[in-house]
């Protein structure tokens, strides 16, 4: 049942995606009178499930078999059909080809503008409802992995900067820390400010593990002692965990993983309670705890109104963008490997939830939103970023290539494009099944 709830939400997102993409081109095709002969959600190479041509309309809708996207057919256009038939006629004026350089650019670049749109407008609507809360990390102490702690950063560490980058949600360091490729990082220790150079291979090792590695120092400093606690008038609010049977500590996950050594025994903490350091004898019981509440990081909460969510949304969508493009650059640069991260439609499906929550589901449809009009704008023959860049060549230059290079340079792109699909799924069959 699990799987089928990933399945539907996986199914319905990309659907949406892909139908707000191609009505993107569609409804710059309508502006600009140039006419669309077909407009399918999934490809219906063969036979389509479900096809509707309106009465007086040039357009046919319809759903196709495949469902590995969809596709908006434009009249004299060179697309992924492939068709040259329509390109022997003479140029029609209600073609494609036959618009201005500026008419096709934006014809061209619909389907990306819309998924920017769809992204920032599902932000807006998310952040108004429920406001943005997160830990800023000036706030928060980094407590770390086995890698991380290779690279040189310690617990208790306060990251001030990542080369020249501040970062600002602690949330997000993992990530801010692989965007930026740094070389250095700043941190605050002891009161002293401490530079860690990171070397030459962290990023692979980071990808590889696929698991932040900063999670948040939490002091073990004692919020409240239940009612009936085994530890009950023993320790108090405000005490702050020193160390344990002698041993120094003084974060949670530290005392953690120490008491489940000492399960239903009785251990010397050393907290400090109203300045002063004291010793208490306390009880753990039988699950390696001692029953008290700790002190929780400081959460930073921010409300929308409707005229401030607008700026908000617009903002956290090209910050978005903005990480996204620093990710394909890491792809981008052999000695990342992030090539090797590089999934299908199985690593898309992994990041949704089992069970249905609407808050995640239009959180990652933004993102993939996002994700798929950054794609498109890559200067790939059979992408629009492909199209676009001969469009621009075209207004720069005042020559226009011709068709026969245009098809040569789809056919080109399609290829490309399939190699990609290939090392997808091979990437995923590695990750899920090796």
């Amino acid at each position: 049942m699990d799987i089928l709830i990933k399945i539907i939400q996986v199914i319905l997102a990309l659907s949406l995606l892909v139908l707000v993409h191609e009505l993107g081109h569609f409804c710059f095709a309508k502006m600009f009178g140039i006419r669309v002969e077909k407009f399918y959600l999934f490809f219906d190479w063969g036979f389509s499930i479900f096809k509707w041509k309106p009465k007086n309309s040039e357009t046919e809708y319809g759903l196709g078999w495949l469902p590995l996207g969809g596709y908006c057919k434009i009249s004299g256009m060179i697309d992924e059909s492939m068709d040259s038939d329509s390109l022997k006629r003479d140029p029609q004026p209600w073609e494609f080809r036959s618009k201005p350089a500026w008419k096709r650019l934006l014809v061209l670049a619909g389907g990306v503008i819309f998924n920017f749109l769809l992204a920032i407008i599902i932000y807006i609507i998310l952040l108004l409802g429920r406001g943005e809360t997160y830990i800023k990390n000036s706030d928060a102490s980094i407590y770390t992995s086995e890698l991380a702690y290779e690279m040189g950063f310690r617990n208790g560490d306060r990251i001030i900067e990542f080369d020249d980058y501040r970062p600002d949600d602690f949330g997000s360091l993992s990530a801010d820390l692989l965007h930026e490729q740094a070389r250095t990082a700043t941190v605050l220790r002891d009161g002293d400010t401490v530079e860690i150079h990171l070397g030459d291979d962290y990023i692979p090792k980071m990808l590889e593990q696929k698991q932040p590695i900063f999670g948040i120092a939490i002091p073990f400093t004692v919020a409240q002692t239940a009612e009936g606690s085994i530890n009950e008038g023993v320790l108090l609010p405000g005490d702050s965990l020193v160390a344990i049977n002698g041993e120094k500590m003084t974060y949670l996950q530290d005392a953690k993983k120490y008491l489940a050594g000492y399960k239903d025994t009785t251990v010397t903490m050393s907290v400090v309670r109203e300045g002063q350091q004291v010793e208490v004898e306390a009880r753990v019981d039988t699950a390696g705890m001692v029953q008290v509440m700790t002190q929780l990081p400081k959460i930073t909460t921010r409300d929308y109104n409707f005229f401030s969510a607008i700026p908000a949304g617009f903002r956290l969508a090209f910050s978005t963008i903005g990480d996204y493009i620093k990710e394909l650059g890491l792809i981008f640069n052999p000695q990342t490997e992030a090539y090797k991260e590089v999934g299908s439609v199985i690593s898309i499906g992994s990041i949704f939830p089992e069970k249905w929550d609407w808050l995640r589901f239009w959180n990652i449809s933004a993102l993939l939103s996002i994700m798929l009009g950054v794609m498109n704008l890559l200067p790939i023959p059979g992408l629009d970023g492909g199209h676009i860049l001969f469009t621009l060549y075209e207004m720069i230059t005042r020559h226009k290539p011709s068709d026969r290079f245009l098809m040569g340079a789809q056919a080109i792109g399609m290829l490309i494009l399939l190699m990609i699909i290939v090392l997808a799924f091979w990437n995923d069959l590695r990750n899920f099944v090796f």
